[in-house]
């Protein structure tokens, strides 16, 4: 009912003030056809600076004064929509038409306010997910939108180590949890982090990152890294990843391992492989390093195997010599010579 279905919709409310200097902001003015008169912010940093062309205010009613702005767009993020009911009301107050991102909040659920654009005779619009299309195409979606998390940024003080792998059950969860348990056995205080709901025992925190909104993945590591300094301040940090960025065969999860590596900022990362691998399509481990050193910058200091399918201990040494990287099996003894390179490359050594 409330859903914007082109950008005509829009160029018939100009022209605009533009509430939230952010992307949301500049991606609304950058609309074709939309001409916007004016932004508001309350971040107070970015009052009084030049946004988009335009001087930043901290007040919408100043601005509607000063302008002939026939409409407000509020393009505020998630976890602003205190912030975003009440400009909405000042708008409709004034008699101004209102444009909200979904982000900002929903119209469905804040039926008062449209009552009360009702009552002033105003257009009340919403920029929808568009959750419509995707059932249209599969005949099931979402109810609402499932991006729920607010975009904090948080880098930890402490050293935080990833673990990725080539393929999805290559041996993250086991090297995660036992490279923090050889950390705590030397004395060093270790957060030990599961993003997989398996990952129940032996860590200090897990949640299914697979749960989540892919746009919520990277804030859901930082809050939790940051939760857990809080909560035990430890000298190294260990976030478990998922899947892999390169798997051929299962393509789906390889978004969400790009979130989890982006949210953790590592600065040392493993990778796990499992040679022979019955079940999956790894590409292998030089394209898995590749991509993860392109995606954040970290450096990849060593090789966890999971030897399931592998004959001999010997191959481990093949892989030291091809690779020019420390090769465990972390599972028969290796991870104190892993967890050497680590402490090596973050400095804790």
């Amino acid at each position: 009912m409330y859903d914007v279905t082109s950008v005509k919709e829009l160029q018939k409310l100009n022209p605009f003030i533009i509430v939230g200097c952010g992307g949301g902001g500049e991606k609304f003015s950058n609309f074709e056809g939309i001409e916007a008169v004016g932004f508001v912010d309350d971040d107070i940093k970015k009052q009084g600076t030049e946004f988009c062309g335009h001087r930043v205010s901290s007040s919408l009613n100043e601005l509607i004064e000063e302008t002939d702005a026939n409409s407000v767009a509020i393009m505020l993020p998630i976890g602003a929509e205190g912030s975003a009911l009440k400009y909405a009301v000042q708008a409709v107050d004034n008699g101004k038409n209102v444009v909200v991102s979904f982000r900002s909040m929903s119209l469905i659920e804040n039926q008062s306010l449209v009552k009360f654009a009702e009552s002033k005779g105003v257009v009340l619009k919403e920029i929808s997910p568009r959750l419509d299309v995707i059932k249209e195409i599969f005949g099931i979606a979402p109810p609402q939108c499932t991006e729920i998390l607010p975009k904090i940024f948080y880098k930890p003080k402490a050293p935080v180590v990833f673990v990725g792998g080539t393929s999805q059950e290559c041996g993250k969860r086991t090297t995660t949890r036992v490279l923090g348990e050889t950390a705590e056995q030397r004395g060093l205080k270790a957060a030990i982090i599961s993003t997989d709901e398996m990952g129940i025992e032996g860590v200090d925190l897990n949640f299914r990152a697979g749960s989540l909104s892919v746009m919520d993945v990277a804030a859901a590591v930082m809050g939790s890294m940051k939760y857990m300094e809080e909560k035990k301040n430890p000298d190294i940090i260990f976030v478990e990843g998922q899947s892999s960025l390169t798997e051929k065969g299962n393509p789906h999860p390889r978004g969400l391992s790009g979130a989890i590596l982006i949210g953790s900022m590592p600065n040392a990362t493993v990778v796990c492989h499992r040679p022979n691998h019955p079940f999956r399509e790894p590409r292998g481990i030089v394209d898995e390093i590749k991509a993860i050193e392109a995606l954040e910058p970290t450096k990849v200091v060593g090789i966890s195997l999971n030897m399931r399918n592998v004959s001999g201990k010997k191959d481990i040494l093949k892989y030291e010599e091809k690779y020019k990287l420390p090769a465990v099996d972390i599972k028969n003894g290796g991870a104190p010579k892993l967890l050497d390179a680590i402490l090596d490359c973050v400095g804790l050594k």
